[in-house]
């Protein structure tokens, strides 16, 4: 099943890529699944076709200027620690990707809007996220999406993290959504350690965000 649609966040040396030509078949709710179709690529690996571009930037000193509001295709983040990037429901605002605040390294965060991946809860999202590292060889970051358990108030994070580091020679895409684009974790109070797959703005979860750690990672680039 081919969607139009397709999403690419690019961030300089790191980007997000997410694309509604693939789908990436996510359980509802309480058990998702991942798996994706094949799709026609480009040489450095994203699905070819129409897309939004995120670049994600790390910046060595924090940024004072106010980058409320459409920001463009950029985040800023910081170069060595943790940002908080929130996510808002473009579906809510009837909106679609767009940066409403740019600036990550000040004490509220970066925030970014994003459409639900699966609106309709029936186990597929409705695009993809690639992502790649960019710029100068050597530096990584780790990136969790997280939220707050609205039955409990607690702060949960997945269990599954995008990590990747900048390397010598070209850089390729790779597909990041279950890690983007879902929270894997073990939220019932049933004592039996059995993780399952929640995706982006599902009713059990608020407040998500992604925790950003950077480790020198100059471009973090999202399509």
């Amino acid at each position: 099943m081919n969607k139009a649609k397709l999403l690419s966040l690019l961030v300089l040396p790191a980007l997000f890529t997410m694309s509604c030509s693939e789908e990436h078949d996510v359980a509802p709710a309480a058990s998702m699944s991942a798996k994706s179709t094949s799709l026609a690529t480009t040489g450095n690996g994203a699905p070819s076709g129409a897309h939004y571009t995120l670049n994600i930037i790390g910046v060595a000193k924090d940024k004072t200027a106010a980058m409320d509001g459409n920001s463009g295709h950029r985040i800023f983040v910081s170069l060595e620690g943790k940002t908080k990037i929130n996510l808002q429901n473009a579906d809510l605002t009837d909106g679609t990707f767009q940066v409403l605040d740019a600036n990550g390294t000040d004490a509220d965060g970066a925030l970014f809007q994003l459409p639900s991946p699966d609106a309709d809860g029936d186990g597929t999202t409705s695009y993809s996220v690639y992502a790649r590292a960019l710029g100068k060889p050597g530096g990584q970051v780790k990136v969790n999406t997280c939220a707050t358990d609205v039955a409990t108030g607690e702060e949960v994070c997945s269990l599954e993290s995008l990590v990747t580091m900048r390397e010598k020679g070209g850089s390729k895409f790779q597909n990041v959504s279950a890690e983007l684009l879902t929270i894997y974790a073990d939220i019932t109070d049933d004592g039996i350690d059995n993780p399952q797959r929640y995706p982006l703005f599902s009713d059990e979860m608020e407040g998500y965000y992604w925790d950003y750690d950077n480790n020198g990672l100059r471009v973090l680039q999202l399509r």
